[in-house]
């Protein structure tokens, strides 16, 4: 098992980050992609046509979202942690992905920079800002 931590800059606020991350509709935009979320503690999600599954262990709004994502059969859960911070070019995206199964990190973490976060960072700068 191995662990992930990276900051990204998104130019928007964070609780328009926040509600990216977790509105289905919002989901859809940026990703291009269906989704199925259910955006509630306990609640379960799928994106990108199911490669990546999970649910919402903790959401404190416009602040963090704690997700757990599922890999099959392993023995710790992987965590995700997604923290927003301000930032003077809007929010600093901190990322803690931890409990990646090793034969998954690769992708993992690649998949992370592109389509996850780059498909976010296009959303927020394609309109102008």
């Amino acid at each position: 098992m191995k662990d992930f931590k990276k900051y990204y800059i998104i130019p928007a606020e964070p609780e328009e980050i926040y509600l990216a991350l977790k509105t289905d509709i919002t989901i859809r935009l940026w990703t291009g992609d269906l989704v199925e979320i259910d955006p509630v503690i306990g609640g379960e999600f799928s994106m990108w046509d199911g490669a990546i599954t999970g649910k919402f262990i903790d959401l404190v709004p416009n602040k963090t979202i704690v997700q757990q994502w599922y890999f099959g059969e392993e023995e710790a859960d992987s965590i995700v942690t997604i923290k927003l911070h301000e930032h003077k070019k809007g929010t600093s995206v901190e990322i803690n992905h931890v409990n990646i199964p090793d034969e998954a990190y690769d992708d993992i973490v690649d998949g992370w920079d592109d389509p996850y976060m780059s498909s976010l960072l296009d959303f927020y700068t394609e309109d102008g800002r």
